[in-house]
């Protein structure tokens, strides 16, 4: 199981249901960039409902007859969920299926179909806009608001979330028993989820301690700062009054290292401070660099862009927002209410609203 990582706001306001249905829980991917329009690769926009997403690649393989491996994706989407993602399908000497054939079991919609000239690579999409239900809802109608309109201002500590690990944290017990056996060959699905989940155990750990201490929207001296929406960052040796203003601002935020091999971009103190946050994971730490994993970096606060809500007539309250690539609608919901799923059907085991 994965730890009850600590809140930032205070305890939740209130308890929830979500996932009723799947279209209580939609999701529409963003790619963020254009298509060509011409190349040899097919690029779908496709509707999923109560499908995940390699299964929805199996589909796409078996039609076009392209390998799996050649067929892109840039984030894995829910099963439980009524979801939108891009695919690409590399058809180099191949003639194009009709694509209208993946709707025959009534799960998948084609929306959009386009040419491109180079393959769909993981994590490159904008990100993801949410559209939300929560039913069952329990708490102080004024007490919720005052949380909502935080959420919506302040934002929220960019834990990974629960679909990382795996349904009640299974795909982080088999990774651990995974590395314990020296990393066996696997599937090079499985080996990814193990990683990944790996990985994001210890980011969220160091996160914690940076909730735990009320520092996790904040930038420390040494701390690595990564532009709002980007990729790109930088490391603050000294914090001045400019750079706690980005940071109050939203501008920019703290960052926390997705462990791997190479040297800590931040200053000395700041990378002791981790080294002993991590002191009983050293064994997880030299895995991942053993595994070849490069370090990167991922912002500590994650702001939802576009966040509106509204109660229902019928008692429920519906959430619209957007999330950049790899941020998990639940890290916020999590700051919000108290949350069950109403259907335990089971989702990507390892999957990211990413």
């Amino acid at each position: 199981m994965t730890a009850p990582w600590p809140h930032a706001w205070g305890a939740p306001t209130g308890s929830a249901v979500i996932r009723s249905c799947p279209e209580d829980f939609q999701v529409r991917e963003e790619l963020g960039f254009e298509l060509s329009g011409d190349g040899e690769h097919a690029f779908l926009y496709l509707q999923k409902r109560e499908l995940n997403t390699p299964d929805l690649v199996q589909r796409i393989s078996r039609l076009s007859g392209v390998a799996p491996r050649d067929i892109g994706i840039s984030g894995l989407k829910d099963r439980n969920a009524l979801t939108c993602q891009w695919l690409s399908v590399g058809l180099a000497g191949k003639a194009e299926p009709d694509w209208s054939a993946l709707e025959s079991d009534g799960d998948v919609r084609v929306l959009e179909v386009s040419r491109h000239r180079r393959k769909l690579r993981r994590g490159v999409h904008r990100g993801n806009r949410f559209t939300l239900v929560l039913r069952e809802l329990q708490g102080a109608r004024d007490a919720l608001e005052q949380r909502l309109a935080m959420l919506g201002t302040a934002g929220v500590p960019n834990y990974f979330g629960e679909q990382r690990f795996g349904r009640g944290g299974s795909t982080l017990r088999q990774a651990r028993q995974w590395m314990e056996q020296n990393g066996p060959r696997v599937s090079r699905n499985k080996r990814g989820l193990y990683l990944s989940a790996l990985r994001a155990q210890l980011f969220n750990q160091l996160l914690s301690q940076r909730v735990s201490c009320a520092t996790w929207n904040i930038v420390l001296d040494g701390d690595v700062c990564m532009l709002q929406g980007t990729r790109s960052h930088f490391t603050c040796e000294q914090v001045d009054e400019q750079i706690t203003a980005r940071a109050a601002a939203g501008d920019l935020h703290p960052a926390l290292p997705l462990w791997g091999r190479g040297e800590s971009a931040a200053g000395v103190q700041r990378a002791r401070q981790r080294a002993e946050c991590l002191a009983e994971q050293v064994a997880e730490c030299e895995f991942l660099q053993q595994a070849g994993l490069d370090r990167a970096w991922r912002a500590a606060r994650v702001l939802a862009d576009d966040f509106c809500w509204r109660f229902c007539d019928d008692g429920s309250l519906q959430l619209d927002f957007a999330l950049g690539a790899g941020s998990y609608a639940t890290a916020l919901l999590g700051e919000l209410v108290q949350y069950k799923e109403k259907r335990d059907t089971g989702s990507d085991k390892g999957s990211e609203q990413g």
